[in-house]
């Protein structure tokens, strides 16, 4: 009876240590893996404005009746970004801290404006849940149809300007500053810059 005790017990430390030799080996393969794959910028679908393009010129008013000019020479030398998003969108929700400290902390400076489409009522009770009556929130389908935005969260940087500097969809943190530094290495995307770099 001991000997057996003595046996299984052996048996199972031999298989504790195997899993955790096993677990290493893992950790080990996930890491190299991690290296291996490049990051990941904002989507670029088919647009009807490509990157480098004038951004089309808008004259609108905001849900607080204030008016944006959106494309043109910006007359404080400012850049623009375009956040496309819905209310009942839950990635536009999660993005939507980023996208405002991007628009206190981004140098130079970045205008942050807010557009959807819809009915008024539903964003504007989204405006007050999300406490950002300080960012421009422009409700207009035809400026969605100019940049040719056909899915959500959408995002367009435009330069001080009026060139459209990086655009794509942004499911994620990474998306959105992947914009920014499109523009700062002065290509349309990151995934161009890393081709260009790996040449």
């Amino acid at each position: 009876m001991i000997d057996a005790l003595l046996v299984s017990n052996v048996l199972l430390w031999l298989l504790v240590v195997g899993l955790a030799l096993t677990v290493v080996a893992l950790t080990r393969q996930i890491g190299l893996l991690h290296e291996r794959i490049s990051p990941v910028g904002a989507l670029s679908p088919q647009s009807k404005v490509e990157v480098g393009d004038a951004a089309p010129e808008l004259a609108l008013l905001d849900l607080h009746d204030r008016p944006l000019q959106i494309g043109g020479v910006s007359e404080d030398e400012t850049r623009t970004l375009l956040f496309f998003l819905s209310p009942t969108c839950p990635v536009c929700e999660t993005l939507l801290p980023t996208v405002e400290r991007v628009a206190r902390t981004e140098v130079p400076r970045v205008r942050v404006i807010l557009a959807s489409d819809g009915a008024p009522e539903e964003h504007r009770a989204f405006i007050a849940k999300k406490r950002i009556k300080h960012l421009p929130y422009v409700l207009s389908a035809q400026l969605g149809m100019r940049y040719g935005v056909a899915k959500l969260p959408y995002a367009v940087l435009i330069d001080e300007a009026g060139m459209v500097a990086a655009q794509g969809l942004v499911n994620t943190r990474e998306h959105l500053e992947s914009l920014f530094e499109a523009q700062r290495h002065g290509v349309a995307s990151i995934q161009q810059y890393l081709e260009e770099k790996a040449k």
